[in-house]
């Protein structure tokens, strides 16, 4: 079990326990029951794995305004190219801009700009991505907290996760996830991205945070354990639709 609460304003400890209760309900047990990973209590970890990928030059300092970053995204947006131009990145040859003083840089992961990046998908099957369509990623924030995407790539290679079942939502993280297990030298997980549960207006369903606990849901909508799994047949695709007494779930085909 592993809490990934580097989002200190959502990772609140009534959303932690809605995690844990409702695995507790759902009659899941995990390996580390005593010992569960808090991303946020292993910070000293990941500022370790950064420091070795700036020492070898896998990563660098980036020294951009909020307002510098805003113009990239806008032009980003109307070109359809990767948003961040790369100005920070050192290259043979190349003459970085005068550090601006007062500025706390973030960290940035330095991506592949030649190749592609591709994974056999367990759902989708053979995903292939441009590196060059890919940004440089923000590994630690200018106060020195490492990111969401760069932590779970790590805790991955420590805890050695083989699969990765996720929703769709994160086929976009994984090209950069993968870039940056090459970088540090670990092995590959494989990685199945799940059809994400919608509601009727085809919007995504909430999130655990905005859940207030699993019993409630479960009596009002006469979910069980159980039923669950069911649930999670249709989500991963072994079955079309599932019905229960006001209501059916669908699968999109």
């Amino acid at each position: 079990m592993r809490i990934e609460d580097t989002d200190l304003a959502r990772s609140t400890a009534e959303s932690v326990n809605i995690i844990l209760d409702g695995m507790k309900w759902v009659g899941l047990d995990y390996d580390n029951a005593d010992n569960v990973v808090y991303q946020t209590r292993r910070f000293d970890r990941y500022k370790e794995v950064i420091a070795e990928l700036l020492a070898k030059g896998d990563a660098y300092y980036c020294y951009c305004s909020k307002e510098e970053l805003e113009a990239m995204r806008e032009k980003a947006e109307k070109e359809g190219t990767a948003t961040y131009d790369r100005r920070w990145r050192p290259e043979a040859g190349k003459t970085l801009p005068e550090i601006p003083a007062g500025v706390q840089p973030v960290v940035r992961f330095k991506t592949p700009l030649d190749g592609v990046t591709k994974w056999t998908d367990l759902v989708k099957g053979e995903i292939s991505i441009p590196n060059e369509a890919l940004d440089d990623l923000i590994i630690a924030r200018a106060d020195g907290t490492p990111t969401y995407n760069f932590c779970a790539v790590v805790d991955d290679y420590d805890m050695g996760v083989t699969h990765i079942i996720r929703g769709d939502d994160h086929v976009n993280n994984t090209p950069k996830q993968i870039n940056i297990l090459k970088a540090i030298g670990a092995n590959l997980p494989e990685y199945g991205h799940l059809p994400m549960i919608l509601n009727e207006q085809g919007k995504k369903s909430p999130n655990a945070a905005a859940i207030p606990s699993p019993l409630p849901i479960s009596a009002q909508w006469a979910f069980c354990p159980k039923r669950c799994s069911t649930i999670w047949r249709v989500w991963a695709g072994r079955t079309a639709t599932m019905s229960f007494h006001d209501g059916t779930i669908h699968r999109m085909v």
